[in-house]
């Protein structure tokens, strides 16, 4: 992730972007990414959202869609020095304390929340 990090910037830096790349705007601007990932699936059935990488079309704006988040919370972690893997990571432990596997039970997914 360092690497497309870098590479992102380098991609600002040279379009002179950077002036607009603070904490407030890349927020607002991965906001505005994330509800056009959602519009794709705003009306469609569980079933339908299950099966929207089937068509290439739906496919490929999904694709697109993640690749706009993803890159503007690169950013944003940029800007503000935020080690996205470790913030995760810490999350994660975070939550198995907080959530526990209830016993007799095995471990499944858990919430980021």
């Amino acid at each position: 992730m360092p690497a497309l990090q870098r590479r992102l910037a380098a991609f600002a830096a040279a379009r002179d972007w950077e002036q607009y790349h603070t904490p407030k705007n890349l927020v607002a601007a991965l906001s505005v990414e994330a509800s056009e990932l959602v519009e794709i699936f705003q009306w469609l059935t569980p079933e339908e959202s299950a099966r929207v990488m089937e068509d290439p079309e739906s496919a490929h704006r999904v694709t697109d869609e993640v690749a706009d988040v993803l890159a503007y919370l690169l950013q944003f972690c940029e800007v503000l020095g935020i080690d996205a893997l470790a913030a995760l990571a810490a999350k994660i432990d975070r939550n198995e304390h907080r959530f526990p596997v209830p016993p007799g039970k095995r471990p499944g997914r858990h919430s980021l929340e």
